[in-house]
């Protein structure tokens, strides 16, 4: 009994520690509050939950989760995944369902919204449906976290997102679509800035705020002392922004990114901030990158590509030793990269890219062991590329491509390499490929193309590769062997390889693109073996003029996937019937072959009824005849040109909506024109038959580029309605039969480059609406009844280059104002076979710029026009020829103000125009002497001063013109001893007859105390080969143009022999046509 009294205190004590663990264990594990487990089971009942879904790549979410599966009747709320409780009550307070993957809609009365004690919720990453953000939201005044990022909610952001006073951090980023979206205007932006005075973090990026204002947005230095974190990327923000807001003390990531329409300079000075993250990419900022930029150095990602910066990099960006991440591509900067990027050692992305960075890349890359991605391309860099380039341990990315980069690929790379992209193309680079690239495991895209590489193609054997691109090089002898089996993408083109097509390549199963043209191949290839490449997409086989293909052959020739087929110039003699197995084609490319005869009848219908996806179909420069196929609904691009189709085509022949270029120049087709299809862009069916009127519906068509009826038999008048087009860039009409007036209705607006009307039967003046063509760049009116004064109101046209108004009734004098810019880049001014009168136009003439100092080693051997639907011509006079230059030369300069009654002296201006090639002043009334200043004209080729009243001597002067193969003095006042030496012993009697009072060689006219001068020759042997001495002597001293007036002077005016005339054409893209041989009295035209 005794022990009993002793062990009762213990039992007591025990008793009460277990019924106080009983009370406190019965409070922690009580449920939580009724009213929000309820609210949130209703919530979750009011979605679906897609659990077999995978986030799409905009996401950030690594996978879905289904949180809301524990979520379960007569459970403890604060227990379930991703709901938080308040520790001291049972309310809900924190609610996280980010990356749930629920989809519905968010209804308006949401029972989310009961949850009124909530401080934190999070519905990032949901499919609410395009629904709208319930008003409901701003009665959870608690909440100090809010994100619906990416949920898909559309329309207003409500009002009442501004009763959130306590928020600290707010994230609304949305997708953004063009008709969809979240938008929050003006009015609410100033209250929730007004209200939500603790905000750290705001997010709105796609969030559409076009209507929020710089006013508005300065407001967010009311924020200065909390907001850390701004993102605001995408949300169509227009207008300056204030710099002060990039100066906001406290924070640390700034996104303005991709509002192109938002303008802005950086701070110049006290930008001591503790930024970490500033990305302005695809925005207006302008100005210089200030050397206060060198003060953010805690920056560890650094973003300003595609904006309008220029100027240098200061040196002080070079000291932000933090980053990590550094873009300024596609700016306006310049100067030298400089050696201090070497002081950047976290640095992992580095791109400089499109941008007039110069000068060498400096070698300091060793120090940069970290960098993964680099990319100077685009820009004008010089001298090698640096071999410590290739030892950076973790480099993925090499980007030089766009440079001016020349010498060896370095030979050297690190064992340890990790090069995977290496772009080097368009440099001119030399040498021949290093070993590594065809052996480094880690390489997958290697373009060396556009380079000046020499050698042999070795071995691939990298098992990784699977982009080749070594064309446009100088690679020569076989090509090796390929067991790349990863390879993808070969382009081997414009190369001068040797041998026969390599088996190897049909090896490559994964091969999807080809590209072989210009390879200088030979042998004969089947086509049929191509059908082992079963995933091939694109074969480009054009221009091999030694391979031939066999197209004949009866095994099949299935090719699943091919879209794009190109064999033009490849040696095909009929039509290739592997055609009909391809299921798939989308571009075909049978050009400048020597198909004849017609179209088969399986392709007519398998263009109108298999190829649903065919865009492009190029059958020009082969010998086609008989049935046109019609264009399919889905061609874009159709052209047949410079075949022998014959016939008429039916007015609704063009009527797929889908084309934009029809071509059916060069043929024999008869009747009136078919009318185009509005939406087309290029209307070529030029040097054909057609007749009848142009239809005022050609104005429909109102996206048209090019319009070429040119060379046809077409009458009736110009549409007036064409001048109002305002994409039109070339009209040409010439040689018909059409008549009336020039259209006068040429828009202010116009895109006009090119107006050919000439050799047509046009009266009427010029119309004065012509003068709004601002960008005109030719203008041939000639060969008219063109009845008007000089048009000077055309010297404010700044980018007109050849004016051709010969052959008209144009009369009065020309004159130019005294504006320093009339005609500046005039290169062709002819106004010949008019009825000019008055001085020569010295005031026109003194501005004539595009005829003084034109660097033809600059300029290089460049024609007028794309090359590619149009090329611009022009018809010049050179002794005694019209000729018809097909392609204009951007180096052709010539004045021609022949056949009119100009008088007065020549002015000695003209000799300032040193890049003139021709200069033609005959048949005039012009007085004086031949001014001595012509003696600076070093690259004419032809003058012709006949057939005037021009006194004097004949400037010794002259003999300097070493490239002049034409010369025409005859029929002036001329006296004196004609100049020896040079070119001038070269001409014959017909330079100077007519001139009484010349003498010496080659006239046999002696002058007084000159026993030795040279015999005149007569060899009768010389003229009748048509090729004697004046041929050899021309043909050693002339240049390009010259070369080919050796003809002129020598073989074409003996009417022999007409194969070399042929050649000349060929040669020169130039028409040759003899002009009427009249006397100088009735060679100008009298009205």
């Amino acid at each position: 009994m005794g022990s009993f009294f002793i062990l009762l205190p213990y039992f007591a004590f025990h008793f009460f520690l277990l019924l106080l663990l009983t009370h406190f264990t019965s409070y922690t594990l009580s449920l939580c509050n009724h009213h929000d487990s309820s609210a949130l089971l209703q919530f979750k009942n009011s979605f679906s939950v897609n659990t077999s879904s995978q986030p799409d790549i905009w996401s950030r979410c690594s996978s879905f989760s289904s949180r809301t599966e524990s979520w379960k009747n007569n459970t403890d709320c604060c227990k379930w995944d991703g709901v938080t409780c308040d520790t001291e009550s049972d309310y809900v307070i924190g609610l996280d369902l980010s990356c749930n993957n629920l989809k519905g809609e968010l209804h308006p009365n949401s029972t989310i919204f009961q949850l009124r004690r909530l401080q934190q919720l999070n519905l990032a990453f949901n499919n609410f449906s395009w629904s709208s953000i319930p008003i409901g939201v701003g009665d959870l005044v608690k909440l100090t976290h809010l994100n619906l990022s990416n949920c898909y909610l559309n329309g207003n952001i409500p009002s009442t997102i501004s009763h959130l006073s306590k928020l600290v951090s707010l994230d609304l980023s949305s997708y953004w679509y063009e008709q969809v979206g979240l938008k929050l205007n003006s009015f609410i932006w100033k209250k929730l800035i007004h209200n939500a005075t603790n905000l750290r973090d705001l997010h709105l990026n796609g969030v559409n705020m076009s209507s929020i204002g710089e006013s508005s947005l300065s407001m967010l230095k009311n924020l200065s002392s909390s907001l850390v974190s701004l993102s605001l990327r995408n949300t169509v923000l227009q207008g300056n922004i204030s710099s002060d807001i990039l100066s906001l003390p406290n924070l640390q990531r700034l996104d303005l990114s991709f509002n192109q329409n938002l303008s802005g300079q950086l701070p110049k000075s006290n930008w001591s901030t503790p930024l970490r993250y500033l990305d302005l990419s695809y925005t207006a900022f302008s100005g210089e990158i200030p050397y206060s930029i060198g003060q953010l150095k805690y920056l560890t990602r650094l973003d300003f590509s595609w904006c309008n910066f220029d100027g240098m990099v200061p040196l002080s960006l070079w000291n932000l030793t933090q980053l990590t991440y550094l873009d300024l591509s596609n700016n306006k900067l310049n100067g030298e990269i400089s050696p201090l990027l070497s002081n950047l050692k976290h640095l992992i992305d580095c791109n400089l890219a499109n941008n007039n960075f110069s000068g060498s890349i400096p070698i300091v890359y060793g120090n940069l062991i970290k960098l993964e991605y680099l990319a100077l391309s685009s820009n004008n860099l010089t001298g090698q590329v640096p071999s410590s380039l290739f030892h950076l341990p973790h480099l993925s990315h090499l980007g030089l491509s766009f440079n001016k980069l020349v010498g060896p690929i370095p030979i050297e790379i690190t064992k340890r390499s990790k090069l995977s992209y290496v772009f080097l193309d368009d440099n001119m680079l030399n040498g021949t490929i290093p070993h590594w690239c065809y052996s480094l495991p880690s390489l997958l895209y290697l373009d060396l193309s556009s380079n000046h590489l020499t050698g042999f193609i070795g071995e691939f054997s990298t098992y990784s590769l699977q982009y080749l691109d070594l064309s446009n090089n100088h690679l020569t002898g076989f090509i090796g062997e390929f067991s790349t089996y990863s390879l993808q993408s070969l382009h081997l083109s414009n190369n001068n390889l040797q041998g026969h097509f390599p088996n190897s390549i049909f090896q490559l199963q994964n091969l999807t693109e080809l590209y072989l043209s210009s390879t200088n191949l030979s042998g004969v290839v089947d086509f049929h073996q191509f059908s082992k490449l079963k995933k091939l997409w694109h074969l480009v086989l054009s221009h091999n003029t030694f391979l031939a293909i066999n197209t004949d052959s009866s095994a099949d020739s299935i090719l699943p996937n091919l879209v794009d087929l190109e064999l033009s110039n490849a040696n095909i003699n009929s039509f290739p019937k592997f055609l009909a197995q391809l299921p798939n084609l989308q571009s075909l490319d049978l050009s400048n072959n020597n198909i004849h005869g017609k179209i088969p009848k399986w392709f007519h219908k398998k263009l109108l009824n298999s190829w649903k996806d065919i865009q492009d179909l190029d059958l020009s420069f082969n010998k086609l005849q008989g049935d046109l196929p019609i264009p399919p609904s889905s061609i874009g691009y159709f052209s047949l040109s410079n075949n022998n189709f014959t016939g008429n085509i039916s007015s609704t022949f063009c009527n797929a909506s889908s084309l934009y270029t029809l071509n059916l120049a060069h043929n024999n087709f008869q009747g009136d024109l078919p009318i185009p299809p509005d939406g087309i862009k290029n209307y070529l069916l030029s040097n054909n038959n057609f007749t009848g009127d142009i239809s005022s519906t050609f104005c429909n068509a109102s996206y048209l580029n090019v319009l070429n009826l040119a060379h046809n038999n077409l009458t009736g008048m110009i549409p007036q309605c064409l001048g109002t087009l305002t994409s039109l860039n070339v009209l040409d009409m010439q040689m018909n039969n059409l008549y009336g007036n020039i259209p006068r209705t040429f828009s202010k607006e116009n895109a006009f480059q090119t107006i050919k009307l000439n050799g047509n039967q046009l009266e009427g003046p010029l119309p004065q609406s012509l003068s709004h063509c601002s960008f005109l760049e030719v203008l041939d009116l000639g060969d008219n009844n063109i009845e008007d004064t000089f048009p000077n109101w055309l010297e404010t046209l700044q980018e007109l280059q050849v004016l051709s108004l010969r052959s008209n009734n144009l009369h009065g004098a020309i004159t130019c104002s005294s504006t320093k810019h009339s005609f500046p880049k005039l290169r062709i001014f002819d106004v010949s076979i008019n009825n000019f009168s008055g001085p020569l136009p010295t005031s026109c003439i003194k501005n004539f710029q595009g005829m003084m100092n034109v660097n033809d080693s600059q300029i290089g051997l460049q024609y007028k026009g794309d090359g590619y639907y149009y090329n611009d011509s022009v018809v010049v006079t050179v002794k005694g020829f019209f000729i018809e230059l097909t392609r204009i030369l951007t180096a052709f300069t010539t004045i021609d103000l022949s056949n009119n009654m100009f008088e007065g002296e020549i002015p000695q201006v003209i000799g300032e125009l040193n890049s003139l090639k021709g200069l033609n002043l005959s048949n005039n009334g012009i007085t004086g002497s031949i001014p001595q200043s012509l003696g600076h004209l070093r690259k004419l080729e032809w003058l012709d001063l006949s057939c005037n009243q021009l006194t004097g001597e004949i400037p010794v002067a002259l003999t300097n013109l070493n490239f002049l193969s034409v010369l025409k003095l005859s029929q002036n006042h001329l006296e004196g001893i004609i100049p020896k030496g040079q070119q001038f012993n070269t001409f014959g009697n017909d330079s100077y007859e007519g001139n009484t009072m010349l003498c010496g060689f080659p006239l046999s006219r002696l002058c007084k105390n000159d026993e030795d001068l040279p015999p005149h020759s007569t060899s009768e042997d010389e003229e009748e080969s048509g090729f004697g001495w004046k041929a050899v002597a021309i043909g050693y001293g002339c240049g390009a143009i010259s070369g080919f007036l050796l003809g002129y002077n020598v073989f074409f005016f003996t009417g022999k022999p007409q194969w070399l005339v042929r050649i000349v054409e060929n040669m020169f893209n130039i028409r040759l046509k003899r002009t009427n041989n009249r006397y100088c009295a009735n060679r100008r035209r009298m009205n």
